[in-house]
């Protein structure tokens, strides 16, 4: 996939509102495979909506959205199980993470769907960031900002053509955000990927090739 676009796209809940201060919402704005995005926002403007629209998960918008032209709402069930096992990977700001089982667990209960990456280089993420202690212990005994690491590892275990990762390092220290913001870029460079991060404040530090208010 090379194009996700949004045309004259908004929430349906702000039909009613006749300002939008958005260069997302009520524009025609695409995002190209291979590029870097980050979307910056405010509380309640919409940040995970966006991407919950994009993957497929909610339908509650107006306007039109497109994958490489053909309109999403046309998609069949099976069409979005292609689309999350092939084009589109999501780091929820949630995390939907299981809480009983253990944060490697966690990462391998994806990739042993998708076979897509060697447990030793799995392993190596867990060292790179700083919580190779935690391999074996269970995520509902971490902290979110150790969540959120193994979150979006589990993000990076399948194809993708487009990563969203929904605010990632909103409880990461500096540090350890530049290293899963290398991590995560490394491997968007690898498939030739996109990667649309969104912000209610602190975001990635990335060499964007775009930045939108929404």
């Amino acid at each position: 996939m090379e194009t996700i676009r949004l045309e004259h796209t908004f929430p349906a809940i702000f039909a009613n509102r006749d300002e939008l201060n958005s260069e997302v919402w009520r524009q025609d704005v695409t995002f190209e495979r291979g590029k870097l995005y980050l979307v910056e926002a405010a509380s309640g403007t919409g940040k995970s909506s966006l991407c919950s629209y994009i993957y497929g998960y909610r339908n509650d918008y107006q306007g039109v959205m497109t994958f490489d032209g053909r309109n999403i709402r046309n998609l069949t069930t099976s069409d979005w199980t292609k689309m999350r096992q092939r084009h589109l990977s999501l780091m929820f700001q949630d995390l939907r993470l299981f809480p009983e089982l253990t944060a490697l667990e966690n990462v391998q209960i994806k990739n042993r769907l998708t076979g897509f990456k060697r447990k030793k280089d799995i392993l190596q993420w867990f060292e790179e960031l700083g919580i190779s202690d935690k391999v074996n212990s269970k995520i509902g005994l971490m902290s979110f900002g150790q969540q959120q690491r193994v979150a979006m590892m589990r993000a990076l275990c399948q194809p993708f053509d487009f990563l969203l990762a929904d605010e990632p390092i909103s409880h990461l220290d500096d540090r350890n955000s530049r290293i899963m913001a290398d991590i995560m870029v490394e491997e968007a460079k690898r498939q030739g990927s996109a990667v649309i991060v969104t912000s209610i404040g602190k975001h990635m530090p990335l060499k964007y090739d775009h930045i939108l208010k929404l």
